[in-house]
């Protein structure tokens, strides 16, 4: 109960929830030297191998139905990656790292398995793990939603499927399409509004090469700040440069999800435990806390299998180890 407890809240709050549900006492140092040690492992053991289910998978990877009660045809799962800066400890001051958060997927949002490494391809290939025992080849196809970072595709295919169809996060484009509208628009909200609004219906219904066509045809204006006329090369050149992985029309038709939401709550769930009011992380320390949490939060039985089949610690190894 210690290593959950730590896994999931501060170890002071740990700590005082210890006391008051069993009576035991335990300094919050205590907590963390426990659940950071216990942590170190977890993430050691699943760089080499998968945590075992108790139980074979149960994942449907049919599309859910239409509002018209028809059902796409096909079978898919989803893979998701992103990242968010932690507060670690540097020379003197706050250095910040960025954590990568991968996610597997069910098209229902029944199941999701959550995983967290500093170390983005290290995470590609425990996803790729966690794929096999999963069962996910039982779908047809595999859909990666990101936000376009650099390196992100190659890492996808190369750690977890070469197959892999990966889709720009709507989100993501239409927050830059925002954005652009603002600035040339300036303090005129209404024609901001109708310029972001024309733009989305040509990404929303014939997808990003004809967005790139129609601000080719269009032409920043000439009159446009400096910081619009930025802008606008900005958000073109990043959508000539995925048009591959923006073919929304194509990908709805589908009946596949456009929208990276499901990874956005996972950063924001395993956030939530490391990146805290004045916490400061020892970069191994905060990895393996994820990693615990990310465990926990993926259910399956996951967090009771870890412990029954627990790998004890290498002879000699830390746990502050990396």
């Amino acid at each position: 109960m210690v290593t959950l407890l730590g896994a999931v809240a501060p170890f002071a709050q740990a700590a005082d929830i210890l006391h008051r549900v069993t009576g035991l006492r335990y300094a919050p140092e205590t907590c963390r030297r426990r659940t950071e040690a216990v942590g170190a492992q977890l993430h050691e053991q699943q760089q080499a191998q998968a945590v075992p289910l108790p139980k074979p998978p149960t994942w449907d990877f049919r599309l859910p139905a239409r509002d018209d009660g028809g059902r796409p045809p096909g079978t898919v799962a989803y893979v998701g990656l992103d990242a968010f800066a932690v507060p670690t400890r540097g020379a003197g001051q706050v250095d910040w790292k960025m954590l990568y958060v991968g996610l597997l997927y069910d098209p229902g949002k029944a199941h999701t398995l959550y995983l967290a490494d500093y170390d983005f391809e290290q995470l590609a290939g425990a996803l790729r793990r966690y794929a096999v025992s999963l069962g996910v080849k039982r779908a047809e196809t595999l859909v990666a939603l990101t936000d376009g970072g650099n390196g992100l595709e190659r890492v996808l295919r190369q750690g977890v499927s070469g197959a892999v169809v990966c889709v720009l996060d709507w989100w993501h484009v239409s927050q830059k399409v925002h954005e652009l509208g603002g600035l040339l628009h300036g303090d005129d909200a209404g024609a901001a509004a109708a310029w972001v609004r024309a733009r989305e219906t040509t990404l929303w219904e014939e997808g990003g090469a004809a967005l790139v066509e129609e601000l080719d045809r269009l032409g920043c204006p000439a009159t446009a700040a400096p910081a619009a006329q930025e802008k606008w090369a900005e958000v073109r050149n990043h959508l000539d440069k995925n048009r591959h992985r923006t073919a929304y029309p194509e990908y709805r038709a589908k009946g596949w999800d456009v929208g990276s939401g499901p990874v956005e709550a996972g950063c924001k769930l395993l956030a939530g435990r490391v990146k805290g009011t004045g916490m400061r992380w020892e970069q191994a320390a905060s990895a393996g806390v994820a990693a615990l949490k990310a465990l926990y939060a993926s259910g399956m039985g996951l967090w009771q299998a870890f412990w029954d089949h627990r790998q004890p610690p290498r002879p000699g190894a830390s746990p502050h180890n990396n």
